[in-house]
């Protein structure tokens, strides 16, 4: 299939005005396929040649003004439309289309627990083609008015209001003129939750079986969605754009959600089955606000190339996070941010694959090499930029720019260029140096502390490591009179701000030094930060006494920055999460920072000698956390305690006897999660076997208990189960993408990385053709999942670098290997620097 390129897609555009798409869906033909008629009005601006896209099962006909072409003259992906005059146009096109398996295009599943049926589209960069035949490329915007036939008894959701007209048909309102890649349909037997906000219909569906959870969460979900609808209509001058706004939760859907103007879909984890804490619960909300921005920044106004797809997701990641608090009970959102998101651009920003922001619109010539950013500099790097450019210009002139930008392009399409005039024309600050600063650059800065001090004055001067300017807070703090048992408290002296550069002098304040300096104190921007050696000490005594959540988040990530350099021992780090999290009050500083400890320090930088009493640490740990909550005062922070005491278990009895009894003692009772999520642990410790997994599959037939017990089988450590779960990954391409993933999270265990250790050099090869096979969402799992993490030693490294010269590579899988084969080299390095 031919991908399409940036300069085809500026020349189609030049070429081509697309009025309006006509598009009738039939989702009755069968299991494999479906049908698919569209006719597409269009103007040619001049004589000339093009094409349209389309990835038929069956190209049955296709005719240009009602003159029949040949459909044996499709080429790949393309149709070559020749000799066309200037003018108007129909063309007609009549195919089968097959559904999915692994979340691209019109994805169909069958839910094991009843049997009922779902499909539901993801359309995005160049997967509208699975579906109906198009111009595709963001910048040809269009009206697009659907039709969906569907079985009896099933709901049809659109981007626009559905209307059932009989005998399984549904029409769907026209749309705004919109982009390919953001027409949406849903459709199935859904449970439905409605309501009417604005003026306007709001929905929200799941699967039937999922019905009593969604109805648990309805008024939550649906509170969020109100507040924060009500908010961006404050902030924007633009109205909501569109008629009405659906939020279908989907299975195994690839993406966190996806924003369709009208009909945003999630994964369907979203809805849960299981006990959650608030901060997952925050999680959610900050999700829903995430799309929700995007009616306006990516559904509105829309990148004309893909090398701007920073517009979409950065937006939507600043304003999601941002209007969360402000408009919910989630005021800490930024404390999740800080400890959970900025690292994944961190992390982004320190590879060899790192890129600008904004990359130049050479680096992202064709969509294969767009479908690349998004990754954590495209949202989490992108949005830490915003929140400094806001900290910089003002939120007020920073919302007039938006709102100029919006007014200047609504329905249209939008360039980098067109972002930062709009910006400008708002402020007298030179808004498009900074961009070139922050945008177009590459990198982290660090930021590190350098304090003197007189009888009556201390200074502190910040040595800068890197080019980008910055506005932060510093915060100082001082030690409590306090006569409680555990860390010593600290009290906040003061918070001032400074320029970075520095502009002439070391800042100078009055007193003797504080106790702790912390620069980029609220997290306002993105630079890695250091303490200075006194700042340190008070860290591994008080960490857990800082005052302000917030403070805490940036100080943890100093800790994390260190260890992942090389600066500071791993073990030093589990030391610090044993001291200070029986004292943490944030349910996501402690999510963080265990998550950290658990997967990454004991999994991958501690040697395997050193992995058990790490587990043993973080055991001990947990076992304190559960014991502060047995009161029942804190049921989140008792409900990550047993999950990760369940994750860091060495031996089998404590989590065998739990799953006995159904519950632990003091609560809670034992849910789905946590069943499977003990039965997993007990699988890789060798404690049952299939017919354990068989029994509780039993009582959990449903698709999460179906990857529940896929995950367990390729846990178990025989070489049986080993062989099984790799021929399902590499040879059976009838998995969906969530059983590949599930099975390939089972197969590598720190444990058992003898008994795998012939698969790591079979790997390779075998993930590069089941990528050619399978295709961008099968390769990114393999690369996520399958890939041999454990195996940190030069051999597998080596085997990884000499891997990554194979031409046969899709770009897909090219880049996931790439940042995982870079991740293994930092493990590497810091077990050798300690």
């Amino acid at each position: 299939m031919s991908v399409l390129m940036r300069d085809e897609a500026q020349t189609r555009a030049q070429f081509l005005d697309v009025q309006r798409y006509t598009i009738d869906l039939d989702l009755t033909a069968g299991e494999e396929t479906f049908d698919s008629r569209t006719l597409i009005r269009f103007t040619a601006l001049a004589d000339g040649d093009t094409f349209v896209e389309i990835k038929p099962a069956t190209l049955r006909s296709i005719s240009l003004d009602g003159h029949p072409l040949d459909p044996a003259d499709l080429d790949g992906n393309r149709f070559p439309l020749t000799s066309l005059t200037s003018g108007e146009h129909e063309l007609r096109i009549d195919a089968a289309m097959r559904y999915s398996r692994t979340g691209e295009g019109m994805h169909r599943f069958t839910d094991p627990t009843d049997n009922e049926t779902y499909v539901y589209t993801q359309l995005f960069m160049e997967d509208v083609q699975r579906v109906f035949a198009a111009f595709d490329q963001p910048d040809l915007k269009s009206v697009f008015a659907l039709t969906v036939t569907a079985p009896e008894g099933w709901t049809v959701l659109g981007n626009g209001t559905a209307q059932h007209t009989g005998d399984g048909r549904w029409t769907i309102a026209p749309t705004p003129p919109i982009s390919t890649y953001l027409v949406a349909v849903a459709a199935g037997p859904w449970h439905s939750v409605t309501t009417e906000h604005a003026g306007l219909p709001f929905g929200i569906h799941c699967r039937r079986s999922l019905a009593p959870h969604l109805d648990t969460d309805a008024e939550e979900i649906l509170d969020i969605t109100r507040a924060c609808f009500d908010r961006f209509q404050e902030k924007f001058d633009e109205p909501y754009p569109f008629d009405s706004y659906d939020q279908a939760f989907v299975p195994e859907f690839n993406a966190g959600a996806m924003e369709n103007p009208g009909l945003v879909t999630f994964r369907d984890e979203f809805i849960y089955r299981s006990a959650v804490t608030d901060t997952e619960r925050q999680v959610r909300g900050m999700v829903i606000a995430h799309e929700m921005a995007h009616m306006w920044f990516g559904d509105l106004v829309t990148l004309a190339w893909w090398d701007d797809i920073w517009l979409n997701e950065s937006f939507a990641e600043y304003m999601g996070y941002q209007t969360l608090a402000e408009a919910t009970r989630f005021t800490d959102t930024w404390v999740d941010f800080g400890v959970a998101r900025k690292g994944w651009g961190y992390d982004a920003d320190q590879r060899p694959s790192t890129h600008p922001v904004a990359p130049d619109p050479a680096a992202v010539p064709d969509t294969a090499s767009a479908m690349l950013n998004f990754d954590g500099i495209s949202y989490a790097k992108g949005a830490s930029a915003l929140r400094q450019l806001v900290t910089w210009l003002g939120e007020k002139d920073f919302l007039a720019g938006i709102n100029t930008h919006f007014a200047r392009h609504k329905f249209g399409n939008a360039t980098l260029a067109d972002f930062i005039d709009n910006l400008a024309s708002a402020t007298d600050r030179d808004v498009h140096a900074w961009a070139g600063q922050w945008l177009r650059t590459t990198g982290v800065d660090t930021l590190t502390p350098h304090i003197t001090e007189t009888d009556t004055t201390w200074s502190l001067a910040v040595d800068h490591h890197g080019s980008r300017p910055h506005r932060i807070a510093v915060g100082t703090y001082d030690h409590a009179i306090d006569t409680q048992s555990g860390p010593d408290r600290l009290v906040l002296r003061d918070r001032f701000d400074i320029g970075i550069p520095q502009d002439d002098a070391p800042t100078t304040r009055p007193g003797r030094r504080p106790a702790l300096v912390v620069l980029n104190d609220s997290d306002l921007t993105y630079a890695k930060v250091r303490l200075d050696p006194d700042s340190w000490n008070t860290v591994l005594s008080s960490l857990s006494g800082i005052p302000d959540a917030l403070t805490r988040a940036v100080v943890w990530n100093t800790a994390r920055d260190m260890v992942r350099d090389g600066e500071l021992a791993p073990a030093t780090y589990i030391e610090a999460a044993r001291t200070h999290l029986p004292h943490e009050t944030d349910l996501a500083l402690h999510q963080g920072v265990l998550t950290f400890a658990d997967t990454q320090v004991a999994g991958r930088y501690l040697s395997p000698e050193d992995r058990p009493a790490a587990l043993t640490t973080l055991s001990a740990l947990c076992r304190d956390l559960i014991r502060r909550t047995e009161d029942g005062s804190n049921p989140g922070l008792r409900l990550i305690a047993v999950r990760h005491l369940i994750d860091a278990a060495t031996q089998p009895d404590a989590i065998q006897g739990w799953l006995t009894e159904g519950t632990v003692p003091g609560g809670p009772e034992l849910d789905a999660e946590l069943r499977w999520r003990i039965l997993t642990r007990l699988a890789v410790l060798g404690a049952i076997d299939e017919s354990a997994i068989a029994a509780e599959l039993g009582q959990d037939p449903s698709a999460t208990g179906q990857e529940g017990a896929a995950r367990c089988r390729a846990a178990l450590p025989t070489p049986q189960a080993k062989a099984a779960a790799w021929q399902a990954m590499f040879t059976d391409d009838s998995l969906s993408n969530y059983l590949f993933s599930a099975i390939a999270q089972g197969f590598w265990q720190p444990e058992q990385t003898d008994l795998v250790s012939a698969y790591v050099p079979r790997y390779y090869p075998e993930a590069t053709k089941l990528a050619v096979r399978r295709g961008p969402a099968i390769a990114e799992a393999a690369g996520r999942y399958a890939f041999p993490a454990y195996a940190i030693d030069a051999n597998s490294l080596h085997l990884g670098e000499e891997a990554l010269t194979d031409q046969a590579l899709i770009p897909a899988l090219r880049r996931k290997l790439a940042d995982q084969i870079d991740d293994l080299r930092r493990a590497l390095a810091v077990r050798d620097a300690h």
